[in-house]
């Protein structure tokens, strides 16, 4: 009986756990879900709450989106995904938001956070404060831009929430969610976010990835005046997250939603201790690289493989977002590892170089 429960247990723990969820933005009715009160490392995805305290902010007048974000000493020496930008070096709030949501910088997230808060520790607390306000009764977070770093956490069923507020509160600011890509005027910077301009309907959100998390992504899609939100934790691949979030909103867009609970409805179940689960052995291994290589084509292209995504047969359509006029721009350091080639077709998507782990 005794080896029967622990083969038993740990059927029910694979060794690669996946949380996920598809939720209604309107009605709130989950369509799918799976270990969505798990502690999980958000990485990037930390950038949905750093959007949402800054509109916060702008809609209480604050700042504004012409307001100067200027890069200070400190946000400068944040790791990449960055801009490169120099101490003193300024950008309005809106470029600065573009770059921090397509291109996922880290120092831009946190030249934005000082700007907002005065500081990123003050910043944080912001984030903490709207955090709790929302009910997000499982998510912690001390930095605005992701990098790993412990008291750093949340949970599928907490992202859903953020995320579905983000699209009810401030419709006006959801073009940054959803734009295929930005140019500083001397370079192109595509979204990471491979729905964007591939899956019919798709308008958002974000993607995140370190060794700790996996691939994570929170998208959003409207078709026929229905809104949904799905999303993907520690997937295992660019690939697997855009495949496993392309599926995830196609089911929710497609079905009736009959008999289906609420977000609210869904009784906390699993594991729900501060542990907070790292895949960093599955993901970072030389055995995952390889498997990651052999999902790319021949031209070092991603492999996507839901039938729901289409290729950009097209040049992709850019935003601008650059330094202020009379500030010159930084090129990229040497040896960045930012590649062109992402996705089948046109308007490649850039390779995550995976954070450091502190």
């Amino acid at each position: 009986m005794a080896a029967l429960a622990a083969c038993c247990a740990l059927a029910v723990q694979p060794a690669l756990a996946n949380p996920h969820l598809v939720v209604d933005v309107n009605t709130l009715k989950v369509y799918e879900q799976n270990d969505i009160f798990q502690k999980w490392y958000p990485a990037s995805l930390t950038k949905l709450m750093t959007a949402y305290t800054t509109f916060r902010a702008l809609r209480a007048g604050k700042l504004t989106l012409q307001s100067q974000v200027v890069m200070s000493k400190h946000a400068a020496a944040e790791p990449p995904s960055k801009m490169f930008f120099k101490p003193g070096q300024a950008m309005t709030l809106d470029s600065a938001l573009k770059m921090m949501l397509i291109k996922s910088a880290n120092d831009i997230a946190v030249a934005i956070a000082e700007t907002v808060g005065g500081s990123e520790p003050a910043f944080v607390d912001m984030m903490n404060a709207e955090a709790q306000r929302l009910g997000m009764s499982s998510s912690h977070f001390v930095n605005p831009n992701g990098l790993p770093e412990p008291g750093q956490y949340t949970t599928a069923r907490d992202l859903a929430v953020l995320a579905i507020m983000i699209k009810r509160e401030f419709p006006e600011f959801a073009p940054y969610f959803s734009y295929e890509g930005f140019t500083t005027g001397k370079k192109n910077f595509p979204n990471y976010n491979m729905l964007i301009g591939r899956f019919d309907g798709a308008d958002g959100m974000k993607t995140g990835f370190i060794c700790a998390s996996g691939f994570n992504q929170v998208s959003s899609a409207t078709r026929n005046g229905r809104s949904v939100v799905s999303v993907v934790l520690g997937a295992d691949s660019l690939g697997g997250r855009a495949d496993e979030s392309a599926r995830l909103l196609q089911m929710a867009l497609t079905d009736g939603g009959m008999n289906k609970p609420t977000l609210s409805q869904i009784a906390p179940y699993g594991d729900t201790r501060d542990t907070v689960a790292d895949i960093s052995k599955q993901i970072c291994s030389k055995e995952a690289a390889k498997v990651r290589s052999e999902g790319r084509d021949e031209a070092g292209r991603q492999k996507l493989l839901s039938p729901f995504i289409h290729e950009i047969n097209r040049p992709l359509n850019l935003v601008y977002a650059g330094l202020i006029p009379g500030t010159e721009p930084v090129e990229e350091a040497a040896g960045e590892k930012t590649a062109a080639a992402g996705v089948k077709g046109k308007g490649a998507i850039p390779i995550p170089v995976p954070r450091p782990v502190y």
